[in-house]
């Protein structure tokens, strides 16, 4: 019995081995199976997202070359006429009580905006200082619009300049507020347009009353640009280094031929050559490299070239058509209409109704770093600006200043009117309510592969470390 009992044991023991022996080999058969079906199914899904990948790649860039979007230009300029430039774009010689440069709301360490909704001008209580850091002067308004940023703006697609549109090259047919007063050697918009922050009373010039406080530009009347502009040059050719600096930039005319568009003309070949930039992920992809943009930013170029319709606005190499626009932003601030403190846009212009609220649609070159955005500044959030596109009636009717703006004393200045509104959205150029959820965080994608690397290492050289008069912009406020 013993031994049968034995013998049953060794049986079972030897089922058992033979089972796991079989079970094992199974188990490896199976395993090898498995191993060979997850690889088939990788080499599959990876076939698949090539495939889905160069299918977007194709639709984009048809897409592309649909709307004639070529790699943005970057024309080379004279290099002494980029240093004279440079020292006038940051000395607040320019303006009238000189406290003021262009550098003081073109700043390159605020991505050449100022970083605020509205800046704050001249016969500031901070000179030198920058953005936040700059204080209103008693009794002083801010500067009506948003100061825009200027990359790229000496290409030679642009035609205009300023929100409103008021200097232009079109057709080769040059228009600006100065009419025959504008000097023949102007060119460009971006030349024009370097020719008139020095005029304006809130940016640079200085009120009527500075004049007393030895500010002679104040006191000149403001139809009188060549009387600002000569005035200017006097300034500009007492200092020895200046005189030298000019010279250099213009040798072959002569100093009592110098005028202040020989500045503007220093002024912009520095400001093409500082910053100008092609190389953001959008224009190397543009360029030919497939890999540049992301996955969601591809997707959200789709969506931009696409059934979001930016690009029925934002077109061209430059991203903006160059025409104007009623997008029924809040109005906030002093306004440009002396008499009831609101900014009519394009209408004061050209005095056409249908011109009224309509703002130029600015280029999209570094938008993620250039905010606030609109021609006031009236959105903190890029998401923000695109929810307002697209239901511009519920954005405005329900706009929190306490929300959007981070100047205090901005808020109180936010004009909050149903008739208005009303007025404003009458002639909206753009209602498309299909922009929420994840559409919204695609087009950021597409929006943020527009800035170029390294963006503010890249600025940071540009800032001079001094200026022929003394008077840097350096962002630094004076201690007193």
């Amino acid at each position: 019995m013993r031994c049968r009992s034995i013998f049953f044991v060794e049986l079972i023991a030897a089922f058992v081995v033979c089972f796991i022996l079989v079970c094992e080999i199974g188990f490896a058969g199976d395993s090898e199976n498995r191993r060979a079906y997850r690889q088939g199914q990788s080499e599959r899904q990876s076939q698949s997202s090539r495939q889905n990948s160069n299918d977007l790649d194709s639709r984009l860039s048809r897409m592309l070359s649909e709307n004639n979007v070529t790699p943005i230009d970057t024309p080379s300029q004279d290099s002494n006429q980029v240093l004279l430039g440079q020292a006038l774009f940051f000395d607040r010689i320019l303006s009238g009580n000189r406290d003021t440069a262009c550098a003081t709301c073109h700043h390159s360490l605020t991505a050449t905006s100022d970083a605020l909704a509205l800046g704050v001008g001249t016969e500031t209580e901070t000179p030198g200082a920058i953005s936040v850091f700059r204080v209103r002067g008693e009794g002083r308004h801010f500067v009506p619009r948003n100061a825009p940023d200027i990359f790229n703006r000496g290409s030679e697609h642009w035609h205009t300049a300023f929100w409103d549109g008021r200097a232009s090259t079109t057709d080769g047919v040059i228009v600006s507020p100065a009419g025959d007063q504008l000097p023949s050697e102007l060119t460009t918009p971006l030349q024009i347009q370097a020719m008139f922050p020095v005029t304006s009373r809130d940016e640079m010039r200085g009120l009527m009353e500075d004049a007393a406080n030895g500010n002679e530009l104040a006191a000149i009347d403001d139809s009188d640009f060549t009387g600002i502009w000569d005035a200017l040059m006097v300034r500009l050719l007492a200092n020895e280094t200046y005189r030298e600096m000019f010279a250099a930039a213009f040798p072959d005319v002569a100093e009592g031929d110098l005028g202040f568009q020989h500045a503007a003309i220093a002024i912009a070949a520095f400001e093409t050559e500082a910053f100008g930039m092609n190389d953001s992920p959008f224009d190397r992809y543009v360029g030919g490299d497939a890999d540049a943009l992301s996955h969601d930013a591809k997707k959200g170029a789709l969506l931009f070239y696409g059934s979001a319709n930016c690009v029925s606005c934002h077109s061209g190499t430059l991203l903006t058509d160059q025409q104007h626009h009623n997008l029924a932003v809040p109005q906030l601030g002093p306004g440009k209409d002396p008499v009831s403190g609101l900014d009519f846009g394009r209408f004061g212009v050209t005095g056409a109704s249908n011109d009224l609220f309509k703002f130029r649609t600015p280029a999209l070159r570094n938008v993620a770093e250039t905010g606030p955005w609109m021609h006031n500044g009236a959105f903190s959030s890029l998401e923000d600006v695109i929810r307002h596109h697209a239901d511009p009636e519920q954005s405005l009717t329900s706009y929190d200043p306490e929300v959007q703006l981070f100047q205090p004393d901005l808020r109180d200045l936010v004009i909050r009117d149903e008739g208005l509104n009303e007025w404003m959205l009458e002639g909206v150029d753009m209602n498309d309510d299909s922009l929420e959820g994840n559409r919204v965080r695609l087009l950021v994608a597409f929006l943020e592969s527009l800035t170029a690397p390294d963006l503010q290492a890249r600025l940071d050289w540009v800032v001079p470390s001094s200026v022929p008069s003394g008077l840097l912009e350096d962002g630094i406020p004076e201690m007193n």
